[in-house]
């Protein structure tokens, strides 16, 4: 069985043409006439309908404001580089040597992007219902336990871990203020190092806004 045809296994899906699909998987390091970018691009925009209209389905109560934070915490590239790990995408992508030396097979941005192209492929020879079908199988595969908490990335215990690499010590957070009618209350939350105060932050609960303030925290850490 030949690489391509181990993929489309994988996938669960037969490509008609199956030099779109060598496409889909072309990073443009890769010396050939056609990369995957524009089928990248065209994943991007049917992976965010998919995932808006499934999460908008399956949370029924939740205001627009929390399904936009979800999304954002499926659509991007740590999200989509699971969902290409599940298929095993780095394994069948066509890079450069000097990609393939620098770990290229594992990079999250290399495979997210993978991931976006074949979806995109996907969509332009057989539409939205099979790409819909496949986002929806590899959702439930990799996120068993969809739901508000284990969605949320959680920044506090990433910048927790920096701040002890970085500074040997832990980062607090405090509340500031907390303000509105009971049924609609929003906090707001420092988060501190060293008592100075890093990022500050506002959410529904005091949970969301202290993940929000690591979150924050953690771009300024990494950005220094």
């Amino acid at each position: 069985m030949d690489k391509l045809q181990e993929f489309q296994k994988q996938l669960g899906y037969s490509f008609k043409n199956e030099e779109l699909l060598k496409e889909a998987l072309t990073h443009k390091s890769y010396k050939s006439p056609v990369n995957n970018e524009r089928l990248e691009f065209l994943g991007d925009a049917v992976l965010d309908l998919l995932v808006g209209e499934y999460l908008f389905k399956k949370f029924p109560k939740a205001h627009e404001g929390e399904l936009s934070k979800l999304r954002a915490s499926l659509v991007n590239e740590e999200g989509f580089a699971k969902l290409a790990n599940r298929l095993d995408i780095g394994k069948y992508i066509y890079i450069s040597q000097a990609e393939e030396n620098n770990d290229g097979r594992t990079k999250p941005s290399l495979l997210s992007n993978a991931f976006e192209a074949v979806m995109g492929a996907i969509y332009l020879e057989s539409g939205l219902e099979k790409v819909r079908k496949l986002v929806l199988r590899l959702l439930e595969e990799v996120y068993p336990k969809i739901d508000m908490d284990s969605l949320f990335k959680d920044y506090k215990t990433t910048l927790q871990e920096l701040t002890q690499a970085k500074f040997g010590v832990t980062p607090t957070y405090k509340l500031l203020h907390s303000f509105g009618p009971d049924h609609k209350k929003e906090f707001e939350v420092g988060v501190m190092l060293h008592d100075k105060t890093i990022a500050t932050a506002k959410g529904r609960s005091k949970k969301a806004a202290q993940q929000e303030a690591a979150k924050k925290a953690l771009e300024i850490l990494k950005n220094e």
